[in-house]
């Protein structure tokens, strides 16, 4: 049975979102806010391995200033201080969520109407307000890094399509955890309510929208081939956002693995990096005619240009060995 989430209208309640709203008194005349920034980023460690790594986290959040941001790795910061989720929202003076999660936070300036869990490991999510009353909902992700597939296609390149999508449910449980996410986001009523539903994270795994026969011709590590857990995750009902924003995966690859770690992978020496876009955030919106819905417009990923590779890792600026996407979208009013 699908379980009631306050401010959503689910199929056996006929209370909407707009009901929810309370009765506080909102300037009619301030301008309404339309754009939504996302910031979907998996900091090492909770940005230990960099010195400085926290502060150096912070500013780049200051820099770019997000409505959201969907943290993962966001473990306890060295030097007897609280998670790396946690100390930044008291630096910022913004709500977070991480409750008994190993490293999953949802971090924001808005209102956190209902926190949700799904997982220590693999799900951790809001029902957020904003200052003009419009709700969404917002799930930070993470599923198995094991058996990533451009290491293993890098490392046994003859090996049958079979055989190499075996990697999502066989030497990892990636499609199995991805799987789970979305039965528990539809036994929890989130598929259908009558908001926005943003699930953004480290999925660790390439998107079949990348891996074409396009993309195929310019990676080693690569196939034309139809990638099983951003294909249930389409299934569902979401978009990829960035890839809405920029279709053609060739002139914007949206790499985010791995802008720290560009050579060997550790423990090979001489052995190439496997590159690919493996954090996204992906948008369901309600289909509801008099509600507010979400259109992604802009998507880039950070840093810009990266550094150079010959400096230290604790001495990067860029405290993580993933690139984070940064999502603008826009607010369509009810019809």
């Amino acid at each position: 049975m699908a379980l009631a989430i306050p401010g959503c209208h689910l199929p056996e309640s006929k209370t909407t979102i707009r009901e929810s709203v309370s009765d506080e008194l909102v300037d009619t005349n301030a301008p309404i806010k339309m754009n939504l920034r996302v910031l979907v980023w998996n900091v090492l460690h909770g940005a230990n391995d960099v010195d400085q790594g926290a502060e150096k986290t912070l500013a780049i959040i200051r820099s770019v200033e997000p409505d959201i941001v969907l943290l993962q790795e966001s473990y306890d910061i060295d030097g007897d201080r609280p998670h790396l989720g946690e100390w930044l929202a008291g630096e910022l003076g913004w709500n977070q969520h991480q409750a008994e999660s190993a490293h999953l936070c949802v971090l924001t300036p808005m209102e956190l109407k209902t926190t949700f869990f799904h997982h220590e490991w693999h799900g951790v999510g809001a029902l957020l307000r904003d200052s003009h009353q419009r709700e969404l909902l917002v799930w930070s992700i993470w599923i198995d890094y094991r058996a990533f597939l451009g290491y293993e296609l890098r490392d046994n390149p003859t090996m049958s399509d079979e055989t190499l999508l075996a990697a999502e449910d066989v030497r990892s449980n990636r499609l199995q955890q991805a799987t789970a996410i979305i039965a528990h986001l539809e036994g929890a009523g989130h598929l259908v309510a009558d908001i926005p539903l943003l699930v953004g994270g480290d999925w660790n795994t390439p998107s079949h929208l990348d891996w074409t026969k396009d993309t195929a011709s310019i990676y080693k590590q690569r196939r034309d081939l139809a990638l099983p857990v951003s294909t249930v995750i389409h299934d569902a009902g979401f978009m990829d956002t960035f890839r809405t924003v920029h279709p053609n995966p060739v002139q914007h690859p949206g790499i985010t693995w791995s802008p720290m770690f560009r050579g060997p992978a550790s423990g090979e020496e001489g052995t190439p990096q496997a590159f690919d876009r493996i954090d996204r955030l992906y948008l369901k919106n309600s289909g509801v005619s008099d509600g507010w819905s979400l259109r992604p417009v802009a998507g880039k990923v950070l840093p810009l240009v990266w550094e150079d590779d010959s400096i230290p890792i604790k001495q990067r600026t860029f405290p993580s060995d993933h690139g984070a996407l940064l999502m603008d979208l826009e607010w369509i009013p009810p019809k």
